[in-house]
């Protein structure tokens, strides 16, 4: 069990460290771009309704872990989707096999961590330009 564990671990990162270069090579910029214009507007949204960093409320926020952690999901939900069906076709075409478990990790890699990464501190970056250009908009129209 232990030897077909580790087969599996050194199959899956020498597998994603060839996908790079490889044919579908252009998924690597899609989704994790797709993942980040999203979570720029999630943040956007964010610090114009004034809630909390994301990532910061779903560990510090109870009440709101579940309905925070559901927008995070279905605002990535379709690019996950995307990236398994497009690894999919690439292990098909290059692999000539299927290895579910290397297709989820490489969806949740290339598509929700960015997601979870940047919402929070896009969100930072808009209360920062807000406070600083919205004191100066206030000053000029006085």
């Amino acid at each position: 069990m232990l030897e077909l564990l580790q087969d599996m671990s050194t199959r899956l990162w020498h597998d994603l460290l060839a996908r790079p270069s490889g044919p579908f090579a252009f998924r690597f910029l899609l989704q994790p771009t797709m993942a980040v214009i999203a979570a720029i507007r999630a943040g956007i949204v964010d610090a114009r309704t004034g809630r909390s960093p994301y990532f910061l409320a779903l560990w510090t926020e109870p009440a709101e872990r579940a309905a925070r952690l559901h927008e995070g999901t279905s605002a990535t939900a379709r690019i996950f989707l995307l990236g398994l069906v497009m690894d999919s076709i690439y292990q098909f075409v290059v692999l000539r096999k299927f290895y579910p478990l290397e297709a989820f990790v490489v969806s949740l890699v290339l598509a929700v961590m960015p997601y979870f990464l940047i919402r929070g501190p896009a969100a930072r970056v808009v209360r920062w330009w807000q406070s600083r250009h919205g004191a100066h908009h206030r000053a000029a129209h006085r």
